[in-house]
């Protein structure tokens, strides 16, 4: 459990802590005394134990900075105390030899606050503008980075440089030779000397970016070559990638050129591979690039604050496509009625649109379908195998704390409890990502319930797959990471990334499908058939995890929605405090489902009605849901999709022509538009960097 888990870390934490300041209290009191042996001995394992610290517990010190006890307090306190032992040491005279020594000291902490200065201004010259993917711009001379312990490690660098001098003033004091002493601080002066120089030929014009005017120049010229005419927008925290990630395979199909434009700077390396072109704008000012390019409308499949910013670009069509859909209010979010329209999968959504009365008129509602769920493979009917695969993939606990959200509260362990009793059982336990975001009470249960999966697992033994199974995964797995991701020096830094990651390989999309489906066969292959799973990695992602289930269990999420797709029974946790009867009414996509109790009682009956296909009372329901929910099977819903992409790029085409018109009709002089145009920018870069995200 985590609780259990962090209670070590913490005293590790704690002990170190203590230790740092008990050789603190060692080094001045043996200094004062003194007491060579123990003077030294202290000041040597004080440097070692900051150094370690560094490397290993960089939180911890995160914690000292914090309280103004930073890496350079620290070091400059452990070198004066060094220098009080020196004086109170017999045979080292003051003003003969340590004075130099002292000068020589602190020479070198003001090299080491020059150092500090070229590398902030190393890294604000090569901040660009905007960042890039799969663009090729090597026309911004975009050059390697500095390394990184003079550009942006300062503790590493200070503790790294400072090491030879320390050592120097330790043996001077166990020697009474001041030599040694000057030899060390030498060496850590032209250490650090070289260092910054080095550092300083970033500041050149051939390794410095070029100025945001160009850049943004450059861009223009490109996006006047690319003619994109569908984008996808998306801003969000670390975890929320996956909103976008889900999207990445429909938008590379979609008819016209496509772009992905972010918001956050470290986002661009959390999308999925992919070939489609990524912009990122950090500022706001730098995105109205768009507004003067060919692009005709952008899809939303998350709200965010910053959503408003590009919202404000008048010749673009906007349409929130969401990140998956269930009955949860969040589904129906108010903000919705900010786009032109509003794409969903099936009826059901437009129904809850309609209930829901929060704006977002009937006529701007497009059901579109779901193009991504085409991998789901669709039910035989018939149960196959010796065992039953079973899929429990609970949904996490949302922002409003409902604890009808997640199962994992309420009903977790006794779901697990019931499957795992069956011996003809296989479990697939895939938890939410976000799962103890919000409560930690749910992580908690979670790290439980994977506890008892594994326990289960551990207890199972039978026929395994040879070794050549496990060596053709990881062979499949070395090939699609290198598809799939590139690889950095640690001290890459976003000028670097963007340098390679220009123009994508041709092909690369269609080879890396391949490499994955060649991944999901390896994967599963090297699993016995009767192998309880407890899955949190990204890979392999959900719906080939739906396909190799018989049954799926579930909260009311999107999951569900998605799993219509394969027509197999599923059941979802009722935790939420209502009657069946009102649960039912009240989430439709529960309606062809097993209603499963906190207690779970039910899940055996759910078990023989699975192995049993003809005493599954919920068949047909389930195929007029997944039409309710999804839409038709025909035409095929990427058809549909692309249907509406062309229908909302001749709406923005439509309104171009008729401003057109008017900018025609107008009287020259009557407005100064560009001048309007430039206090428009200038008072929303004021809030460019605002906004949290905003639940979707």
């Amino acid at each position: 459990m985590p609780s259990a888990g962090l209670a070590p870390r913490r005293v590790v934490q704690l002990s170190a802590l203590f230790a740092m300041f008990a050789l603190y209290t060692a080094q001045l009191v043996s200094a004062l005394i003194p007491y060579v042996p123990v003077f030294v001995a202290a000041s040597a394992a004080g440097l070692a134990l900051d150094t370690y610290l560094q490397y290993k517990q960089p939180g911890l010190l995160s914690l000292l900075g914090k309280i103004r006890f930073d890496v350079t307090v620290r070091q400059l306190l452990r070198d004066m105390l060094i220098l009080v032992g020196l004086l109170r040491i017999d045979g080292i005279e003051p003003l003969a030899e340590q004075s130099p020594l002292t000068i020589a000291l602190l020479a070198f902490y003001a090299l080491h606050f020059v150092c500090q200065a070229v590398a902030v201004l190393v890294r604000r010259t090569r901040a660009l503008p905007i960042v890039t993917r799969n663009i090729d711009a090597s026309e911004l001379r975009l050059s390697a980075a500095p390394p990184r312990i003079l550009a942006r490690r300062q503790g590493h660098r200070l503790l790294s440089f400072a090491a030879p001098g320390t050592v120097g003033l330790l043996i001077t004091a166990a020697t009474t030779d001041a030599l040694w002493g000057g030899i060390g601080l030498a060496v850590s002066i032209v250490l650090l000397g070289g260092g910054t120089v080095h550092l300083a030929t970033w500041l050149l014009p051939k390794k410095r970016a070029l100025s945001e005017q160009k850049v943004m120049a450059w861009l223009d010229r490109w996006l006047a070559d690319y003619e994109p005419t569908v984008a996808m927008y998306f801003s969000g925290g670390t975890s929320s990638a996956y909103q976008a990630n889900m999207w990445l395979s429909t938008l590379s199909e979609v008819d016209g050129k496509p772009l992905i434009v972010l918001r956050e700077r470290f986002m661009v390396q959390k999308i999925d591979a992919t070939d489609v072109p990524i912009i990122c704008f950090p500022k706001v000012a730098t995105m109205f690039s768009l507004e003067n390019s060919t692009l005709k409308m952008v899809l939303h499949p998350a709200n965010a604050a910053k959503t408003s910013q590009v919202l404000r670009i008048p010749t673009i069509k906007h349409a929130f496509i969401n990140h998956g859909e269930s009955d949860k209010l969040s589904s129906c979010n108010p903000y919705a009625k900010a786009y032109d329209e509003v794409w969903v999968a099936g009826p059901a959504a437009r129904e809850r649109y309609q209930l829901a009365d929060i704006g977002v008129e009937d006529k701007d509602v497009v059901e579109v379908g779901r193009p991504q769920l085409s991998p789901i493979t669709r039910s035989t009917g018939a149960h196959q195998g010796t065992y039953t695969t079973v899929l429990y993939a609970p949904t996490w606990e949302g922002w409003d704390g409902n604890p009808g959200n997640t199962s994992v509260l309420l009903a977790g362990e006794n779901i697990v409890k019931h499957l795992l009793a069956d011996d003809s059982v296989r479990l697939l336990y895939k938890p939410h990502p976000m799962t103890g975001s919000v409560d930690p009470r749910a992580g908690v249960a979670n790290e439980r319930i994977k506890a008892m999966v594994r326990e289960a697992a551990a207890k199972r033994s039978g026929a395994r797959p040879g070794p050549e199974a496990a060596a053709e995964l990881v062979r499949r797995t070395a090939e699609l990471d290198r598809l799939t991701s590139t690889a950095f020096r640690a001290s890459a830094d976003e000028m670097e990334r963007m340098m390679l990651q220009g123009a994508p390989d041709r092909d690369r999309q269609s080879a890396v499908a391949e490499a994955t489906a060649a991944w999901e066969a390896a994967y599963w292959a090297s699993f016995p058939e009767w192998e309880h799973l407890v899955i949190t990695d990204a890979r392999p992602a959900i719906f080939t995890c739906f396909n190799q289930a018989d049954v799926l269990i579930s909260d009311v999420s999107s999951v569900v929605s998605d799993w219509l797709t394969s027509e197999k029974p599923y059941a979802v946790a009722n935790t939420s405090g209502m009657s069946e009867s009102d649960f039912r009414a009240g989430f439709p996509t529960v309606s062809a489902a097993t209603i499963l109790t906190p207690a779970a009682t039910e899940v055996p009956a759910l078990l023989a009605a699975v192995r049993a296909p003809e005493t599954d009372s919920h068949a047909e329901a389930r195929a007029e849901l997944k039409e309710h929910l999804l839409g038709p099977s025909d035409p095929p819903s990427l058809d549909r999709f692309n249907g509406a992409v062309r229908a909302l790029c001749d709406r923005a085409d439509e309104r171009r022509v008729r401003m057109e018109s008017r900018l025609a009709a107008e009287i020259p002089g009557q407005r100064d538009t560009d001048g309007d145009a430039d206090e428009f920018a200038e008072a929303l870069d004021s809030d460019s960097e605002s906004g949290d995200a905003v639940t979707a």
